[in-house]
């Protein structure tokens, strides 16, 4: 199989494993890479995700090898999902990228799709593929410029160049920077994180912070309002407010919540 996948506890690892085309996604490996999405996000049992790439390497974006094969290449159409496989899709739980490599092109587009990204301090994130001519068809034009600004966004899709470290995590492309190596394991330690927080009120907060690209002011307002009742009224706003009143949490402590 070229998609990995390991559930480890509450977490779902979903690894690239094409290492020798540097994780660069075709046809099959990105229907087996939404399917494996797909699944996660109906399992009762899993409440973060995380994409990697086996060895190191993230993901070299769609194998431009395979366009040259009938069927082998990266479908591109109007509906369904992306060229690159789940990039079109809206998880209801995190997905956290766990980043050793390079990131690029179509890799760069999947990295953009998840929540957070932990990063290696020598990953590079880029849009490679303006060397050769391919657009960045999987959301890469529109979450880079509302993840980092469109002056940075400008600079990498007109340059094309490669950026790293303290650079990419100064525009906002990492969330987490870490040594060589350690990328997934601090990816596996920001999840545990996630999974001690109730866990609908965090999800709905998430919810409302996507939807609301798409709404006016008063329409994102009502709808953060829709979304915040069905926690409180699903108990989870109580039960936490009772932890709070017995001690909990003081301080801005998480260590006992």
């Amino acid at each position: 199989m070229t998609v990995d996948v390991d559930k480890q506890d509450r977490v779902t690892v979903i690894t690239i494993n094409r290492p020798k085309s540097k994780n660069a996604v075709d046809r099959e490996t990105a229907e087996i890479l939404s399917e494996a999405f797909k699944e996660f996000d109906k399992d009762l049992d899993s409440s973060v995700a995380i994409l990697t790439g086996t060895g190191d390497v993230f993901c070299a974006g769609a194998d431009l090898k395979a366009f040259s094969k009938d069927g082998k290449g990266n479908k591109i159409s109007l509906d369904g999902d992306g060229p690159m496989g789940p990039t079109r899709l809206l998880m209801s739980k995190p997905v956290i990228a766990a980043v050793e490599g390079y990131a690029v092109a179509g890799g760069l587009e999947l990295s953009l799709w998840c929540d957070l990204r932990v990063a290696a301090e020598d990953a590079v994130f880029g849009v490679y593929c303006r060397r050769w001519g391919v657009p960045l068809v999987d959301g890469g034009t529109i979450r880079l410029p509302r993840m980092i600004g469109m002056s940075h966004a400008m600079d990498l899709i007109l340059t094309g160049r490669g950026v790293s470290g303290e650079e990419a995590k100064a525009m906002g492309l990492v969330n987490r920077l870490c040594l060589p190596g350690k990328a997934l394991e601090v990816a596996m330690s920001l999840a545990q994180e996630l999974l001690k927080f109730p866990q609908l009120c965090m999800r709905n907060d998430r919810m409302s912070a996507y939807e609301q690209w798409n709404m006016s002011l008063p329409e994102a307002l009502l709808n953060e309002t829709k979304l915040g009742r069905e926690v409180i009224e699903s108990g989870e706003t109580k039960e936490g407010a009772a932890r709070f009143s017995s001690g909990k949490g003081r301080h801005g402590s998480f260590e006992d919540i």
